[in-house]
């Protein structure tokens, strides 16, 4: 990460540089430490410029001219859902960055990382990946500008992107340019989304499928749903066409999604030499860094298809398993971790109850279609066996110097319930007091938009681990995880959801609120008003005071959300669930807190701070600020206000 470590090493020069906006932590969480260390098992020099100040140019020129490429990402999340909330606001930390602090990235991070890689060496190709090049990768609806944007391809002015999960296709893109290929002779592999000249041929055939042009996209809603029901339907490995988007003159190409690993393959990757550490240069903690620290992937991939979620897009929706003894193996190796006392914080992946599961008939996996193997029913097909899962399990909590192995990753209840033995298991001994699960909603129609199984699924899954929990002899809890604003779900549903939560004695102590992050189908919902699968009309909860309405009646009970609920109320005619009865969501009259609560409010939306740059006599500046509550983009700015009022 330094120069003086390249020195150390030896070297005279490095073939690869890796630009990442996160800090870097060697983990096999983070996606530039598995790229550094695949590149490097494969016989290459890498260095990593992590968090380079963007606003010159020198931090590029810090290892010299690379060999073979630049590699570019914003990190492990798209910058601006790193920056923004669901209301726009400016998040007033950054999980992946040294202490927590805002600033050390820009927006949109892919696109001034690649300008910055071209003005320092120009000639050295640049290759986009991660998640935020992986969701860009084509025409897309971007929240924070509130339009469509063309593919990040075009806009970073990138030779190429590699998206999903990269280690096979990057390490052939290096062998391939040092055996002095050109980029042009690249375009045969997978995972890989290229541009076309203006005069080269546009691919054509029955393996290809033309979607919809950017100019369509950006001028008719519907073209824009077909183009994301066509990018969905083409995301099995096996069966996927290379897809094919103009924009203006040149065309922006896809080749199908990489294969997913094997199990030996994940092995490897997983037993790369990592120090499991943040760079010694940090010396301030990496929030991020200090969740996973103590934790253990067993797979990646999620089959769910649940339409708000990024991870079948850029992991796949094929269930990737490391083999049980490389999962030991890493156990053995974590108990000599300084700082660990014995207690493995997770034991899991995107989804902790999917390992091993898999379609039972290969040869309908290589032409199945289904964006979703749980949804509207789990998959005959599908092998839902959990033993795999409970032996490791239970070899994992014999292992010496382990006291404790917790499952933090979100479980499937629908998959789950169907294996009384690994309920007993987790209830036992795998739940620190708390497990989380995600129902989303409680009405059946936002269930049905999301590909979630209804509310009743949740309340049998909550019903069998009490049980199991009070047979274990231990009172232990459920963490339900709800989301506000959804697409279908309006002020009604959201009443309906305060209802289930009230009736049910349910508090929840965060708010989820939907963002629409590129390339979902929930973001097509949004932007269309249409569900990009059925074309027909979705609900949409467009407008900002319409979201705190929806999010203040999640948490009905709390009195600073009083007077939003109130106003929700009368707005659904539903003035019969305010005053004293049973269903009754708020009070009939204010309480104190509701009160003081409204009256702080008003004095924060009049306060501005006076901003000593401004030319003299010049207030149109403050003028602005004031009008917007003074938000922006401030890093290191003293007072943040709570995103859950």
């Amino acid at each position: 990460m330094t120069p003086r470590e390249v020195k150390a090493r030896g070297w005279s020069e490095v073939d690869v540089v890796l630009v990442s906006g996160d800090a870097y932590v060697d983990h096999p969480s983070y996606g530039t430490a598995v790229v550094g260390r695949v590149l490097e098992a494969a016989g290459y020099r890498v260095a990593i410029l992590a968090q380079p100040n963007w606003k010159s140019v020198d931090p590029w020129r810090t290892f010299g001219r690379p060999r073979l490429f630049f590699g570019v990402g914003a990190g492990n999340m798209d910058s601006m859902i790193n920056h923004y909330t669901a209301n726009r606001k400016v998040r007033n930390d950054d999980a992946y960055s040294p202490g927590g602090r805002i600033g050390l990235r820009p927006d949109r991070a892919t696109l001034a990382y690649a300008q910055r890689c071209r003005e320092a060496y120009k000639g050295v190709p640049v290759i986009a990946g991660a998640v935020e090049a992986s969701l860009r990768r084509l025409a897309h609806y971007d929240y924070w500008s509130d339009k469509v944007r063309g593919s990040i391809l075009l806009d970073a002015k990138a030779d190429l992107i590699v998206y999903g999960m990269a280690e096979s296709t990057i390490v052939e893109i290096a062998r391939r340019l040092e055996r002095g290929a050109g980029l042009e002779e690249l375009r045969d592999l997978r995972g890989l989304t290229y541009a076309l000249g203006a005069k080269e041929p546009v691919p054509a055939g029955d393996d290809v499928e033309v979607l919809p042009s950017f100019e369509e996209v950006k001028q008719d809603k519907r073209a824009f749903a077909r183009a994301t029901k066509l990018l969905h339907l083409n995301s099995n490995p096996h069966n996927a066409k290379t897809l094919v988007q103009l924009h203006g003159r040149r065309a922006v190409v896809c080749t199908p999604p990489a294969l997913p690993l094997s199990t030996a393959e994940l092995d490897r990757v997983h037993e790369l030499p990592y120090t499991r550490r943040p760079h010694p240069a940090y010396k301030e903690p990496i929030p991020a860094y200090e969740v996973i620290k103590h934790s253990v992937a067993i797979m990646r991939g999620c089959f769910g298809g649940c339409t708000f979620c990024s991870i079948t897009t850029h992991q796949g929706r094929i269930i990737q398993s490391r083999s049980e003894a490389s999962v030991l193996r890493e156990l053995r190796e974590l108990k000599d971790e300084p700082g660990f006392k014995g207690v493995v914080s997770d034991l899991g992946g995107p989804t902790a109850n999917m390992y091993t599961l898999r379609c039972s008939k290969p040869e309908v996996e290589k032409t199945c279609k289904r964006l979703s193997c749980v949804h509207p029913k789990i998959c005959k097909l599908l092998g839902t066996d959990h033993g795999p899962l409970v032996r490791l399990l239970e070899k994992a909590r014999k292992e010496p110097g382990i006291n404790k192995i917790l499952v933090a990753s979100g479980v499937r209840m629908d998959l789950a319930a169907r294996s009384p033995e690994y309920l007993e298991a987790m209830a036992a001994h795998h739940v620190g007091g708390r497990l989380k699960v995600a129902p989303e909603h409680a009405s059946d129609d936002v269930l049905q938009k999301m590909k979630k199984p209804s509310i009743a699924s949740f309340t049998e899954f909550s019903d069998a681990f009490h049980a199991a929990s009070a047979r274990a002899g231990k009172n232990q809890q459920l963490v339900p995880y709800f989301i506000a604003s959804h697409p279908g779900s309006g002020i009604e549903e959201m009443i309906e959801l305060a209802l289930y939560l009230k009736r049910n004695g349910y508090r929840p102590d965060q708010v989820q609120d939907f963002i629409p992050a590129p390339l979902d189908i929930a973001t097509a919902m949004y932007y269309t008003g249409l569900d990009p699968i059925s074309m027909q009309p979705v609900k949409i909860a467009r407008g900002m005071r319409d979201r705190r309405l929806q999010r203040a009646l999640m948490q009905f009970f709390k009195p600073a959300n009083y007077f939003l609920v109130r106003e929700a109320l009368r707005n659904a005619g539903r003035t019969d669930l305010i005053g004293d009865g049973c269903d009754a969501l708020i009070p009939a009259q204010p309480p104190r807190e509701a009160l003081e609560a409204r009256r702080r409010r008003a004095q924060d939306e009049a306060t501005y701070v006076h901003d000593p740059t401004r030319k003299k006599g010049d207030r149109r500046q403050d003028d602005r600020r004031a009008r917007k509550g003074n938000r922006g983009y401030r890093p290191g700015r003293g007072r943040a206000r709570s995103e859950s009022n």
